[in-house]
C-alpha cells in the first residue's frame, strides 16, 4: 500500500453499482466522418476495460473517454461513467456536470444516480441541493435497502448542516501554493518542517525517482522523499533525498521530530503498513528501520501517520488495529528510558477517536495542541482537520473544526503547523495548481494592527528571577506559546562544529525533560521550549567543560526564536564558566531548590575530571555599599561549596571567594547588564 493511496480516500460512494453500469454504445451517425468514428471507437474501448478495473482503472479511463464525450456529449451512459471517473480522482469536483448532464438526459440511468449527484453537490458545497437529493434518494429506497443505507445517508445530511455552519464563518487565511521549486506537475503530498520553518521534507511521485521505476498498480512513478531549505524568504529547489531514505520502491513522509533529526517513513510493504523511523547524523541519514517500534507500534495491522511530542518522550499515531472505536484511530505511547523501547500504546479515547477513520495525526512543538483529520465529528465532508488541546489534568479537549475554507467538503489531510502558529502547510488541488496535488501554505491572518512583540529581557539567563512585565497598547496577533531557542554548537579556540548532548532540565520539577545533540558536521541545534517553565539548559560534550543557560518563561509568552551560539571551552587551567541556573532568594545566600539541578551538573563534571580544583566565585552588581556586595558575594560561593561538599566532594578540591562588584562581566549601567553581574561562576585551579 502506498501512502498516496490515504490522500486519494475519496468520498465513500456507498452503494453505488459503478462497475455494474452499462456499456456505452456509439453510432456512426453521431460522427461526422468515419475516422472521427473509428478514432472514437478504439478511444471507448481502451476506457472501458480500464473502468472495469475499479478504482484504479477510473482516473486512467478519463483520457479515453473525454474525447469521446467532446463528439457525443448527450450520451446518458458516457456522461454517467465520465462522473463516476472524476469521483474517483483528484479533481472529484468535476463530476457534478457530468451527472447533470446524465440525469437531464435520463433519470433512470442508474440505481444510484440520486445518491453521486446529491455526493457531486456536496462536493461543489452546494449544500442545500444535496441535502434536498439526499433525502430524494432515501425516500425511494425499499425498507430493506433504507436499514442498510439509512446511517451513511443521515451522516451526508449531517455533514451538509455542518458545512453551512462552517461556511458562515470562514476563517481569516491565505492559501498560497508554495511555488515550482516544490511543487511539479506530478503529485506532492504529506509536508513536514522542522520547526523554525528552515527545512521542508515530503513525498512526491516524479520521474526522478530513485531507480526509475513506476509502480504495476497505477503506472506512476514510485514515492521518493524531497527535500528543501528555506532562505527565509523562499523555498528553495528541492532535491531528492536519494539512499537511504529512498529506495526502487515506495518511500513515504510520515512524520519528523521538531528540531528535523529524527524522521518516520511508511512502508507499504511491511506488515500491510508499517512506519519507520531514520535519524540524521552529520549530513547523512541512517536506514530507515522499524526496531524501536516493534511489537507496541507496528503490528500486523494498517500503521500509517505518527509524530513526536515536544520532548520526544510521546509518539502519537494512526492505526486500525482491534478495540478501537472504528476504523483507524489515534493511539499514543510513551518512551520507556529504563528498557529503551516504546512501551504498550493506549488507545487515545472516545473525545479524539469516533466509529469514523482518524488520520494525519501532527502534535504541536508547544506540547499542548493536536491536530488530525477525521471523518467523523462535525466534519463537513470526507476528511476534516480538527484541533484538541492537552489540559493541564492529562485530558483532552472536545476536538475543534479548525474551519473553511481549509476544511472543505472534500478529504483535507496531512495538515501540519509551523512553531509560530501563523502558518499552515497541506496537500491540495486547486486551480492556481500544477496539475496534480500540490503543497500550499495556509497563512493564518491576525488583527491588521502591529503586533505585539515579547521583550526578550524577561528570557535573560538571570541569577535572580525578573519580575517586571512588559505592557502595551497595540492589538497582539495570536501565536504559540512556545519559544524556539536554536543556534549552533562550537569549539571555542577552533570553532569547528561539535556534536554535544543538549539537556534540557524543569528547574522546579528536578527533572530532565529531553535530550538532543547538535549536528556533528554544521554545530546546529534546535530546541522547543512551551511557555509556563523555568528551563535549564545543559550543553556537554566529551572534554569539555558544560555550558548552562537559563530561560525562566512566563505562560503567557508568545511564539518567539531566539538565536545562541555556544562556544565550549576545553578543560584547561583557568578556564571559566558562569552557572546561569544557580539561584538564591533575594538579597540572600539560601540556595534555592531550582539551582540543584545545575549544581549535580557540576559534581558530574567533577567526578569525571577526579584531579580537578575549581574556585567557586560570587559576584554582584554596582547597586548597594561594598561591605554588603562583598558579604553577599562571599557566602553566596560559600553556599555552593557547602552543597558540593554535601554531596561527597572532597574539601581540598574546592575554594571559594566572592568578588563584590570587582569583576563585572557587562555594564552596570542599565538592568540587563546588571543581571549577567549577577552570578555564580567556577574557575579550573588545576586539572
Amino acid at each position: 500500500m502506498k501512502k498516496l493511496n490515504i490522500l486519494l480516500l475519496v468520498v465513500a460512494i456507498a452503494f453505488t453499482n459503478i462497475l455494474n453500469a452499462q456499456e456505452v454504445e456509439i453510432k456512426k451517425d453521431d460522427f461526422a466522418n468515419k475516422d472521427d468514428y473509428k478514432i472514437a471507437k478504439d478511444n471507448l474501448k481502451q476506457a472501458e476495460v480500464l473502468y472495469e478495473l475499479g478504482r484504479g482503472g477510473l482516473r486512467r479511463a478519463l483520457d479515453f473517454y473525454l474525447p469521446v464525450v467532446k463528439k457525443v456529449p448527450n450520451n446518458v451512459a458516457l456522461n454517467y461513467k465520465i462522473g463516476n471517473c472524476y469521483l474517483h480522482s483528484i479533481q472529484r469536483v468535476k463530476c457534478i456536470d457530468y451527472y447533470k448532464k446524465a440525469y437531464s438526459l435520463n433519470p433512470n440511468i442508474a440505481s444510484d444516480i440520486l445518491w453521486v449527484l446529491a455526493t457531486g453537490y456536496h462536493l461543489n458545497a452546494e449544500f442545500d441541493k444535496a441535502i434536498e437529493l439526499y433525502t430524494k434518494y432515501k425516500n425511494q429506497l425499499s425498507p430493506s435497502d433504507l436499514q442498510a443505507k439509512r446511517k451513511e445517508i443521515d451522516k451526508r445530511v449531517l455533514e451538509c448542516n455542518n458545512g453551512k455552519e462552517l461556511i458562515k464563518n470562514p476563517i481569516r487565511v491565505y492559501i498560497d501554493n508554495v511555488g515550482p521549486n516544490i511543487n511539479t506537475m506530478y503529485p506532492e503530498y504529506s509536508p513536514l518542517i522542522s520547526a523554525d520553518e528552515s527545512m521542508m521534507m515530503y513525498t512526491s511521485r516524479r520521474e526522478d525517482t530513485y531507480g526509475g521505476g513506476r509502480d504495476p498498480e497505477d503506472n506512476l512513478f514510485f514515492e521518493d522523499i524531497y527535500i528543501s531549505y528555506n532562505d527565509g524568504k523562499n523555498w528553495g529547489q528541492a532535491k531528492n533525498v536519494g539512499k537511504p531514505l529512498n529506495t526502487n520502491n515506495n518511500d513515504a513522509t510520515v512524520g519528523l521530530s521538531p528540531d528535523g533529526t529524527q524522521l518516520f517513513t511508511f512502508n507499504g510493504k511491511a506488515n500491510n503498513g508499517d512506519i519507520f523511523v531514520s535519524s540524521l547524523k552529520g549530513s547523512e541519514w541512517t536506514s530507515p528501520d522499524d526496531g524501536p517500534l516493534r511489537k507496541y507500534i507496528n503490528t500486523d495491522f494498517h500503521e500509517t501517520s505518527a509524530s513526536f511530542s515536544f520532548d520526544g518522550k510521546t509518539m502519537y499515531f494512526i492505526s486500525d488495529r482491534p478495540d478501537g472505536f472504528g476504523g483507524h484511530d489515534l493511539w499514543e505511547t510513551h518512551w520507556d528510558s529504563e528498557k529503551e523501547r516504546w512501551a504498550e500504546a493506549k488507545n487515545m479515547g472516545s473525545t479524539i477517536n469516533t466509529e469514523y477513520d482518524e488520520e494525519g495525526v501532527f502534535m504541536h512543538p508547544d506540547g499542548r495542541s493536536l491536530y488530525f483529520s477525521s471523518r467523523g465529528h462535525n466534519s463537513m465532508g470526507g476528511f476534516d482537520i480538527f484541533k484538541s488541546t492537552l489540559s493541564d489534568d492529562g485530558s483532552w479537549s472536545k476536538p475543534e473544526n479548525i474551519g473553511y475554507p481549509v476544511n472543505t467538503p472534500d478529504d483535507d489531510l496531512f495538515f501540519i503547523l509551523s512553531a509560530s502558529g501563523k502558518h499552515g502547510y497541506y496537500s491540495s488541488v486547486r486551480d492556481d495548481g500544477q496539475g496534480d496535488y500540490d503543497i500550499y501554505m495556509i497563512i493564518f491572518r491576525g488583527p491588521e494592527k502591529n503586533p505585539v512583540l515579547q521583550n526578550e529581557d524577561n528570557l535573560l539567563a538571570n541569577v535572580e528571577p525578573v519580575t517586571e512585565s512588559v505592557i502595551t497598547e497595540q492589538v497582539e496577533i495570536k501565536t504559540t506559546r512556545l519559544t524556539i531557542l536554536k543556534g549552533t554548537v562550537k569549539d571555542a579556540l577552533t570553532l569547528n562544529p561539535i556534536e554535544a548532548q543538549i539537556e534540557i532540565v524543569d528547574n522546579v520539577k528536578n527533572e530532565v525533560i529531553s535530550t538532543s545533540k547538535s549536528n556533528s558536521s554544521t554545530g546546529r541545534y534546535l530546541i522547543s521550549l512551551p511557555s509556563g517553565r523555568n528551563y535549564g539548559i545543559a550543553v556537554k560534550a566529551d572534554g569539555y567543560l558544560f555550558h548552562s543557560e537559563n530561560f525562566d518563561i512566563p505562560a503567557a509568552t508568545n511564539y518567539q526564536e531566539i538565536t545562541k551560539d555556544i562556544l565550549l571551552n576545553k578543560m584547561a587551567v583557568g578556564q571559566k564558566v558562569i552557572l546561569k541556573n544557580i539561584f538564591f532568594d533575594y538579597a540572600k545566600a539560601t540556595l534555592r531548590s531550582e539551582s540543584f539541578p545545575e549544581l549535580d551538573r557540576l559534581i558530574s563534571l567533577l567526578t569525571d575530571f577526579p584531579n580537578v580544583r575549581i574556585e567557586i566565585s560570587g559576584h554582584t552588581d554596582n547597586q548597594g555599599s561594598l561591605t554588603t556586595n562583598q558579604k553577599l558575594s562571599e557566602n553566596r560561593a560559600k553556599a555552593v561549596v557547602d552543597y558540593l561538599i554535601g554531596k561527597g566532594i572532597a574539601t581540598s578540591r574546592l575554594e571559594f571567594k566572592g568578588y563584590a562588584y570587582f569583576q563585572p562581566i557587562a555594564s552596570n549601567d542599565k538592568e540587563e547588564g546588571r543581571q549577567q553581574n549577577r552570578r555564580v561562576e567556577f574557575k579550573v585551579l588545576q586539572n
